[in-house]
């Protein structure tokens, strides 16, 4: 959820292929849940009353950032299978950035089971479900609000690291990597950062997931601050 939503009591949940966590927040009280497995759904007390926002990310790597005055929506699929490989049944959807002037396309297909039950689960006070949206999509908005010059954001799950980097207004890099162990996703970070000339050890690196112990002070290692929001 982003940190400008401070009315009333809201929940953001993230969704990935090994289950799911959410942050509930409601003025200065704040809750989260760490990774949970998706058999534990149903027993969520926090997914079993309404709130004032509901956000739902799913872990999906099947994203493509383009620029807003190249995309045509007709040519959605065929810009996203440029970049990544869509399976004969994928839904191909868009959504604006704005901000960036950007269209983010992208398949919710992964992982679609388990945010479909969770929306129908959790409930808004309007009435409305949350729709499904890729987890770019809320570090793309998260990436501004980002006091740091340097404004580094990742996300790490299901052996894929999803890495957003910008410096001052201007938008630098929003991709995802394959990678199936931490460190490989350590690897991929210094790599970006190494080809776009920013220091970690000036740098704050923000992440979306929870981190164990062990991975954040490994982050320690190289960066000036590590956080989790």
């Amino acid at each position: 959820m982003s940190r400008n939503i401070n009315i009333g009591k809201g929940i953001s949940i993230q969704v990935g292929l090994s289950g799911y966590s959410f942050k509930v927040r409601s003025g200065e009280y704040e809750k989260s849940s760490g990774w949970l497995s998706a058999d534990q759904i149903f027993t969520t007390k926090e997914f079993q009353t309404t709130y004032d926002h509901v956000e739902l990310a799913v872990f999906t790597h099947k994203c493509a950032l383009v620029p807003a005055n190249f995309h045509s929506p007709e040519l959605s699929e065929s810009m996203l299978s440029d970049v990544v490989e869509v399976s004969e049944g994928d839904r191909v959807d868009f959504i604006d950035i704005p901000h960036y002037g950007a269209v983010l396309i992208y398949s919710n297909t992964i992982g679609e089971t388990l945010s479909k039950v969770i929306s129908q689960t959790v409930s808004r006070t309007d009435g409305d479900r949350a729709i499904p949206l890729p987890e770019q999509y809320f570090m793309l908005r998260e990436l501004p609000s980002l006091e740091d010059y340097n404004k580094i954001l990742a996300s790490y799950m299901d052996g894929y690291l999803y890495l957003t980097v910008a410096q001052g207004g201007t938008l630098l890099l929003c991709n995802s990597f394959e990678a199936q162990d931490f460190t490989t996703a350590e690897y991929f970070i210094f790599m970006v950062l190494k080809k776009l000339q920013l220091n970690p050890e000036m740098s704050t690196i923000y992440f979306r997931t929870p981190l164990t112990q062990e991975q954040e002070m490994s982050l320690y290692r190289y960066f000036r601050s590590v956080e989790q929001l």
